[in-house]
């Protein structure tokens, strides 16, 4: 008797598989644009965040290539590609997780570290904050989002609390997953202006933790992770 591997698969790589089976069987040629989102997510019954994941993952690996403002473009397909994307999608953590764990779990992590941070964790939120600045642009958005990173990680050390660096650090560790700085390159910074607004709320939480107001650096942190639900239908967003 044979037994065929039971796997659990995430919405994200069903919507991926779909698009690579319809791209198999010819329906959209190398160049040619795919349906736009919202079409796709009434396709397929799903939520067009879903859909971004999905997106993410095969833009990642160069299977399709997205054009700000005009869509998403069919580049010629291999399997190792589509193996690699589907199991990036299947590996990584959903970047909807992601966010929803970080919308819940920062605004008060940065509230208490407005009340126990060091003078000199204070000066190095600031440095952080301006050094984004100096990086919003895509050209450089590989050296934002590492900065980026680090401006959460030196936010969870202005703590001071080693329980909650368990906690959270791992979690802003999944930046480094390619699912989720794709998704983040192409909907949340996407161009100049974008990544300036967002530099300038996360200098807006190092004013407050360096003021010490920690009901303003927690409003301030959630105003960031409100601004990324934006990509998300209200339906869908953390309250």
């Amino acid at each position: 008797m044979e037994f065929h591997r039971v796997r659990s698969t995430k919405a994200s790589t069903e919507v991926a598989e779909q698009i690579l089976e319809a791209i198999r069987r010819g329906a959209f040629a190398p160049e040619a644009r795919l349906p736009s989102e919202a079409e796709l997510a009434q396709m397929m019954g799903v939520s067009r965040p879903t859909v971004r994941e999905a997106l993410s993952g095969l833009a990642a690996v160069g299977l399709i290539e997205p054009r700000v403002g005009i869509g998403n473009f069919v580049r010629p397909p291999t399997e190792p590609l589509a193996r690699q994307a589907l199991l990036l999608l299947e590996s990584e953590a959903s970047c909807l997780e992601i966010m929803e764990a970080r919308t819940v779990l920062e605004p008060p992590l940065a509230e208490l570290a407005a009340r126990k941070r060091t003078e000199a964790q204070a000066e190095r939120l600031e440095a952080i904050g301006t050094e984004l600045g100096s990086l919003a642009d895509p050209t450089t958005f590989d050296a934002y989002f590492s900065a980026d990173k680090g401006f959460h990680l030196a936010l969870v050390e202005a703590t001071g609390n080693s329980l909650l660096s368990a906690v959270l650090v791992p979690l802003i560790i999944t930046m480094d997953e390619r699912l989720y700085r794709e998704f983040t390159r192409e909907y949340y910074l996407k161009d100049a202006g974008d990544i300036g607004e967002v530099a300038g709320l996360h200098r807006s939480v190092a004013a407050a933790v360096r003021a010490r107001h920690p009901a303003q650096a927690r409003a301030a942190m959630r105003a960031h992770w409100m601004r990324m639900w934006r990509l998300v239908p209200s339906d869908e967003a953390t309250g």
